[in-house]
Order: structure tokens, then sequence, then C-alpha cells
């Protein structure tokens, strides 16, 4: 049996899942069917829903079948959803996107709207509207109208699932509501904010100002909307051990243990844990499982244990079974262990027969696990560094068949590749100043090959204002380099070590760095690039790689150790997988997907770490008390 096998089906983590995403407009980037400086955002697969129903506060026809109190977007056509609950409209989903997302609830609040009535004051009401792909907007909602306020907070609420690696485009329009009819196009228009669900995520609660079609200012109105996880994030913190145990197999056995949850449908399986080998008196290695894999968050719901003894061949035999509460599970401790019985049904009819062995509980602490969330609406910062090979290899740039060949109707690979990563990580960034580095290149004026040099040619100020910043840093370096070699990782992810090493001295969670090395070619320094990524996985930092062209990926493909951790040359054994490989070419034509691919891994990486490490957002207290 796998000594890191993690939870199973059913297991839930108190961080986001793999899916979750949001993202801002990816302006400019060459997504097949959009013109260059159109918004990007859209779906991997399945097309923009159309004639889904739309909820309204107010009297009169709906788009669609009429529905009672809620609003689902749906990515099928002609999908309307189930009402909700009054005061919350209903789950917004993105077509393609994974099914574990988190879901956010939004609450809006407006200040110093115009007046438009002349006897009274406006009645507001905020409209929010979805944009999928294109220029097309769906709308999603509608809060309550207010009478006579200015200052409106609004008392619906919109539930939106939240994806970290797909841009999620949102308009809120605001109306002095006039008259009783559904169409707003006759009510007076009192301003508009566009932005991304990712934006108003990152910020947890954004004020920007209202503004008018034509773009000027409208008055001195502003929004303001406020972002809340929905989720019970806790966790259980287990320390377990068990002794006479049953031997299965000559003198001793090979235990692990299988937690299940009671649901309508049967157990299900939460949690499993190492095998300890040869030992009738194991000590499992520390675990937590989430309280809602483990029991729905209820701590009276019964939880099944099972203890088996590993076998290869997957005929794993039963010890014994016990059934128990977290509520008991949590009366243990090291001095006084809740001590429970391994039943074996098959043994109960021998004589003498007492138990198959004891399962003792050391620790039982349920905590609150942060999750990405509350990471990013805590204070912790995304540093985002990005590295850019430009060995031979690519070609001269000068030649159409470059991969540094500059486009005068579209971007290259190493270009689009920035867009689809950048433009969704910057909304993580306060001040969006990106370092951007080369490698592989002969630099003016000494003409040595460096593998760490900054492509603005300022080793004192590497950095690049926003992702254009990086563009056009990157379009007027490549006519002052000499493409030469060799493809060295190292230098570059340890430049980055460097700094996670410093943030995580600082013993809380404000800092996490993420290196984006786009690359052409096979590395020619694995072993020390093996034992610079080891280093990394013990640090706040996660590293994306990105191969465009045609090359040998293989390498890349070992380094991002999905099945197994990555061992440097040394034995030393990375601490978790912070690598994510994707080749180019895979997505050509839709950096939406690109991005997805990428990023997935992120927030589970970000929450994990610093869970691990028992590190607290910067600003925890603010989690619940907004200023």
């Amino acid at each position: 049996m796998d000594s890191n096998w993690s939870p199973i089906s059913g297991a839930s983590r108190g961080s986001p899942m793999q899916g979750a995403t949001r993202g801002s407009p990816i302006i400019g980037s060459p997504l097949a069917g959009a013109a260059r400086g159109s918004p990007i955002i859209g779906a991997v697969s399945g097309s923009p829903m159309t004639g889904a129903s739309c909820w309204t506060p107010m009297s009169g026809p709906a788009c669609g079948p009429p529905i009672s109190g809620a609003s689902c977007w749906s990515p099928m056509s002609g999908a309307t959803s189930a009402p909700s609950m009054p005061e919350s409209v209903g789950v917004a989903q993105t077509p393609g996107a994974s099914h574990f997302a988190t879901k956010v609830e939004l609450t809006i609040s407006c200040e110093n709207l115009m007046d438009m009535d002349i006897f009274s004051k406006s009645d507001p009401l905020c409209a929010v509207y979805i944009n999928t792909s294109g220029s097309r907007w769906y709308e999603f909602g509608r809060t309550e109208m207010i009478l006579n306020n200015l200052n409106p907070k609004f008392a619906k609420k919109f539930v939106m699932e939240y994806y970290f690696e797909m841009v999620q485009r949102l308009k809120f329009c605001v109306y002095d509501i006039d008259n009783k009819t559904y169409d707003l196009s006759d009510d007076d228009f009192l301003g508009e904010l566009e932005c991304t669900l990712g934006q108003i995520v990152s910020n947890r609660q954004m004020t920007r100002p209202l503004l008018l079609e034509d773009k000027r200012l409208a008055g001195h109105g502003t929004i303001t909307i406020r972002a809340e996880e929905i989720t019970d994030t806790r966790v259980a913190n287990f320390e377990v051990s068990a002794r006479c145990l049953d031997k299965k197999y000559l003198w001793w056995s090979d235990p692990f243990l299988e937690f299940f949850k009671q649901t309508e449908t049967g157990w299900r399986l939460a949690h499993r844990t190492e095998v300890v080998k040869n030992n009738l008196n194991p000590i499992w290695r520390p675990f937590r499982i989430s309280l809602r894999a483990l029991c729905g968050g209820d701590v009276e719901k019964p939880v099944k244990v099972d203890c088996y003894d590993y076998r290869v061949n997957g005929s794993h035999a039963l010890i014994g079974t016990f059934t128990t509460t977290l509520a008991e599970m949590q009366t243990g401790s090291h001095v006084c262990p809740t001590e429970l019985q391994c039943i074996n049904q098959k043994k109960l009819k021998k004589r003498n027969y007492k138990n198959s062995g004891v399962v003792c509980f050391k620790r039982c602490e349920v905590v609150k696990e942060f999750t990405f969330l509350d990471y990013i609406m805590g204070g912790c910062q995304i540093n985002f560094t990005i590295a850019i090979d430009f060995t031979g290899s690519n070609g001269d740039p000068r030649s159409p068949q470059s991969l540094h060949y500059i486009n005068p109707e579209g971007y290259n690979e190493y270009l689009t590749a920035i867009w689809a990563v950048g433009n969704i990580i910057q909304d993580y960034d306060s001040n969006k100043m990106f370092p951007v580095f080369g490698f592989g290149a002969q630099i003016p004026n000494s003409w040595q090959v460096s593998h760490e040099f900054p492509i603005n040619f300022n080793p004192a100020n590497p950095f690049c204002a926003g992702i254009e910043g990086v563009v056009d840093a990157y379009q007027k370096c490549l006519p002052q380099l000499k493409l030469w070699g060799p493809t060295n990782f190292s230098p570059i992810i340890n430049h980055v070590v460097h700094f996670a090493r410093q943030a995580l001295r600082q013993n809380v969670a404000s800092q996490y760095f993420v290196l984006l090395i786009i690359t052409d070619g096979v590395i020619t320094d694995m072993d020390q690039t093996r034992t610079a990524i080891v280093e990394a996985s013990r640090l706040p930092m996660s590293i994306i790689i990105v191969g465009v062209g045609e090359a040998d990926f293989d390498a890349m493909e070992f380094l991002d150790s999905d099945d197994k951790l990555l061992r440097a040359p040394n034995g030393d054994v990375a601490s978790r997988d912070i690598v994510q490989f994707v080749p180019f070419r895979s997505f050509q034509g839709n950096s939406v997907a690109l991005a997805q691919s990428v990023l997935a891994e992120l927030p589970d990486q970000v929450s994990s770490f610093f869970n691990s490490f028992n590190l607290k957002p910067p600003n925890v207290y603010n989690l619940s008390n907004p200023s």
C-alpha cells in the first residue's frame, strides 16, 4: 500500500479544491475567434447559455419561464433554476469549469447616487450581469428596489461559484426605477461597474466609482461589493495509534485505518491513513480530515472506522471495525486517550474473544482551516515572477518560424502564455509590479551567457508594470539579445527561493511566490533543478512550467510529480508537489483552457502550505470584521 495515500472519494479539503477559478479580462490575448484587444472569457467546453430565466423582484414577465425568488445561470440551453431561499439568489456556474468550486456570496451597497427624481429621491435597484464570451451579457439577477434612497444597502444577495483559473466577468448596473415594467431600458440609468469576480474576491470588499455608458463618472456615486465564502472550513487534527492488533500474517500485520462518513446511501470513505509495516502496535502519522468530509459538520453523527491488514494484491484483510462519533474521539488526550475496541464480527462467536485490538485517539482537535480565499482576503500577496527561455533552440527571432518571432498580426506562444496566466495572477498582487527574467542568452554589454538577467536590463529594479509592461519589456529586449544556451532552470528557481525563504521567516502567511517558466527545450541542469525544486517545496512557492514548441517535454512531466513526490539526487524528498507543467500546443487557440490547466492546483497549494505550518492570514481578524 502506498504510504502517501490521500483521502479517497468523498473526502473534502478545507481549502478550495481543484477547479476553483477567477480572473480579469485578458485584453489583447489571441484566443481563437477573439479580436485582438477584445476581452477574453468563456467556456472551455459548452456554449453560452441561452434562454435562461432571470429572477426579478418586480412584477412583470421574466426572460423565460418565471421563477419564484431566484435565478440560476446555467450552461444548459433554456435551463432554469429551482427556487432558492428568499434572501439569496441562485448559484452562477461557469460552463466547462470543474464541479469543485468555491461558493461566494456577494452583497451590494451604493453611496451618493445621482438623484433623478424631482419631488423625491431615486428608487435604486441593481442588476447583475455575467459575460461568458465575446460582448454578450446575461442577466443573473436583481436586487430589490429601495424607495427614496441615495445610499442603498441591498438585502438581496448573490451566490456565485468562484473559479480561480477562469475569468468571470461581471457587470453591476444601477437604475432608478420609475415604473413597474420588467424592462430596465425605460428607467433612469445611475451608473455601472464592470469587473471580474476575482477582483472582488481578492479585495474582499471593493468600492469603485459608478460610470455612465460613455465612461464618464456618474456624479459622485460609488458601489461597494463584498464577497464572503460560504463553506464549513473546520478540520479535525488526529493523532492515532493502536495496540494489540491481531496478526494476520505469521507474526505481524501491516495495519492501516479507513474512516467513513454516514450518508443516505451508506458509508462513504473520508480518509485512509498510511500503512505501518510489520507492527501490531502502530503509531500513524498525524493527519487531518475536514468536518465536511467526516461527518458533514455534525459532531454527533456516526463515523465508522475500519482497521485493515494491507495486502499487495488489494484483498486487504479486515482486522476489526468500530463506530464512534467525532464528539467521542474529541474526549481523548495524550495523557488519557480515547480507546475504542476493534471488533471482527466473524470472531464474535469464538469463545473468550474480546477484541482484535484497541485504537487509541490521543488527539482529535477541531480547528478552522483557512482556505485560499481566507488567505487572499486576509492580506496574503501572490508574488508573480516570470522567466523566459532565450536559448538558441527557439530560432532566429527575425524568422517567422522562430518561437520568439514578433508577429504584427498576433502574439507568439511566449506572449500568449504570459497573457493567459498573468492576467489571472495579477489580481492578487496589489501593486501589479512583476519581476521578469530571461535565461540562456548572451546579454549586452559583456555578451556573456546569463541564466538570470532582468529583461529590462535593470538588476536594481527588474519590475515591469502590469502584464502590458511585461509585453513591452519583452519586445524591447529581444533585438538586443543573442540567443544561446544551455537551458538551465536552477538559477532562476533559486532566485525566487531566496525571497520565499525570507517571507517564511516572518511567521505569517503574508506572501506566496509563483514562478512561471516558459521554455522550448530540454533542461540541461536536471540534477540542480531537482535539488532546487525540493528546497522550494518547503517554502511558500509554486512553479508553473509552460512548454512551447515541439520539443520533447518528458523531463518536464517528471518534475510535475503528480503520482509521487520528487526526489533530489541526494535522496532528499520534496515535502509536496509544487510544479505544474503543461505543453502550450495542447491548448493552442484556447488561452482560457491554458490558464485553467496551469492554475487549477494553485489555490490548494497555497492553503495547504500555510495550514501545514499553522500560519494565519496577516489580517485574520478582518476576515470577520472588515473595516
